[in-house]
């Protein structure tokens, strides 16, 4: 359908390397979008692009750190000259640190803020620059969590960020918005990736409260998060502003069950 038709358009996809950050930018590319990755690791850049390949997408792929404002202004100018001007922004580059909140020390605490939060401030900042300068509007997807609205242990840092983007998303969209970028956010619930493999696997206690926590009674496949990119990314999506869509499985939905509810 027209109304979710990518094609022409030029999505960057920040830590679109591995897990959820490349199942959605191969989604956006299945929809027609021109594939920007980045990250900070070259090798990962050089295993990604080869597996993009793999299923026949072409995509781009820079290093640069989110984090660092210089290097990001000299980025998205890059591929703006590269490629093509960016149309779509998905902040999906993270990194968690779990430590129980009473052993964290601030340095820690700041690493975590700095590329949960500041580095979507960051990206946002510079890309929406260009969007404004061309007046042709443009779609900011943010990559939230289940710690944006809930807490949890040992991850205070990161539901700090989190909670942060949520808050950052609807600020942007409040200010943007008279320019026509959409700034939206996504909520992944709990999934399938090989980061979480180690957990889903040998009767591990997280897996029987991660199936009983969440309606669904599964954890979520990474393309299940696809079609919320894609209708946020889209045309579908134009007075969809502010907005965090989470495809959680019914999380939020709910206080839960008892382990022995049927």
């Amino acid at each position: 359908m027209e109304l979710f038709d990518l094609t022409g358009k030029t999505a960057l996809v920040t830590g679109g390397t591995h897990g959820l950050g490349m199942a959605i930018a191969k989604g956006l590319a299945a929809a027609g979008a021109r594939i920007v990755i980045n990250d900070i690791i070259p090798e990962m850049l050089e295993k990604a692009v080869a597996e993009y390949a793999r299923e026949g997408i072409d995509v781009a792929a820079y290093l640069f750190d989110v984090c660092d404002e210089k290097v990001v202004i000299e980025a998205i100018a890059k591929i703006e000259t590269e490629v093509a001007p960016i149309d779509i922004l998905v902040n999906n580059a993270g990194i968690i640190k779990r430590i129980p909140f009473l052993e964290m020390e601030a340095k820690d605490f700041t690493s975590v803020v700095d590329v949960d939060l500041n580095g979507p401030f960051i990206m946002s900042r510079y890309v929406a620059e260009k969007m404004v300068e061309r007046g042709k509007g443009g779609k900011i997807i943010n990559m939230c969590s289940m710690m944006s609205e809930l807490g949890r242990n040992t991850v205070s840092g990161y539901a700090a960020a989190k909670g942060g983007l949520k808050m950052l998303t609807r600020n942007l969209a409040t200010e943007l918005a008279k320019h026509n970028i959409q700034v939206n956010g996504i909520g992944p619930g709990y999934y399938a990736t090989d980061q979480t493999a180690p957990i889903r696997v040998g009767g591990h206690p997280f897996n029987e409260f991660i199936i009983n926590r969440t309606p669904a009674g599964r954890w979520g496949q990474p393309e299940e998060l696809q079609g919320a990119a894609i209708f946020l990314a889209s045309k579908a999506s134009d007075f969809v502003n502010g907005h965090v869509l989470y495809v959680d499985g019914g999380i939020l939905a709910t206080i839960g069950k008892p382990a022995n509810e049927d």
